[in-house]
């Protein structure tokens, strides 16, 4: 893919690594494909080689590129990338259009996740953790309705999906939805862009918050999952409304 199809570039190499780490996320090269050469990214944006250099070390260190004497920079396999490392969810922060195998591996976590974490929730939440929860639910319920206020709406609905995370009380999953919290927003984007009435994802985020209210864990755990199992079919990875996983 030829450098003209990304977007302008200005200020210094940590804005050179974000625009080509985004451009990567979206897939605009592939795993496996020789990346652009240094000069011919420092010609392209008119900076200086050194500035490629530190931009491309930084995406190095998050696993997105090899660069080997000789060869050339590639771009390694999805496996291999750190999509936990906090500079990674920084990249994500607005990016909706997440390459489709990228959505695919973000999805397969959350579906085995999520369930765990709303069960912690069950059993471990506040009151405070309750009232942001319903809160969150709340905004979901007055932002559903208007086509105009989706992006409020997908505010709302990741805030839901944290307020469980948060909830579960657990160290580490508290610090995955945190990391998540980017990813997350991609893929609820990118479902309700598929939908015209978001009556059912409200529904099923019912269930998970009734579940948690009410200490049930199993009834959390399963609402859980049927609200990643509506998106999965929102976003087009399965095509079957009886999809089971």
């Amino acid at each position: 893919m030829s450098l003209n199809a990304l977007p302008p570039h200005s200020g210094g190499a940590i804005n050179l690594a974000r625009l080509l780490a985004r451009a990567l996320l979206a897939g605009t090269w592939q795993p496996g494909e020789l990346f652009p050469k240094e000069m011919d990214i420092s010609n392209h944006f008119g900076v200086s080689r050194n500035q490629v250099r530190n931009a491309l070390a930084s995406l190095t260190a998050a696993g997105l590129i090899e660069r080997t004497a000789g060869r050339g920079t590639q771009i390694r396999q999805m496996s291999d990338w750190h999509l936990l490392d906090p500079l990674m969810s920084e990249w994500m922060t607005g990016l909706t259009n997440l390459d489709p195998e990228l959505i695919r591996a973000i999805y397969a976590f959350r579906f085995s996740a999520e369930p765990v974490v709303a069960s912690l929730a069950a059993l471990a939440a506040s009151e405070d953790d309750l009232d942001r929860l319903r809160a969150a639910f709340e905004g979901m319920k007055r932002t559903a309705t208007d086509p105009a206020d989706r992006h409020q709406h997908a505010e709302y609905d990741v805030m839901f999906h944290n307020a469980t995370y948060s909830a579960s009380h657990n160290l580490v999953w508290r610090q995955m939805g945190h990391l998540l919290r980017p990813s997350i927003m991609a893929l609820v984007h990118g479902s309700q862009h598929q939908t015209s009435t978001l009556d059912d994802s409200l529904a099923r985020h019912q269930a998970v918050l009734d579940g948690i209210v009410h200490r049930d864990p199993e009834a959390a755990a399963a609402a859980a999952k049927e609200v990643l199992r509506r998106t999965a079919i929102d976003l087009g990875i399965v095509n079957e409304p009886s999809f089971t996983h």
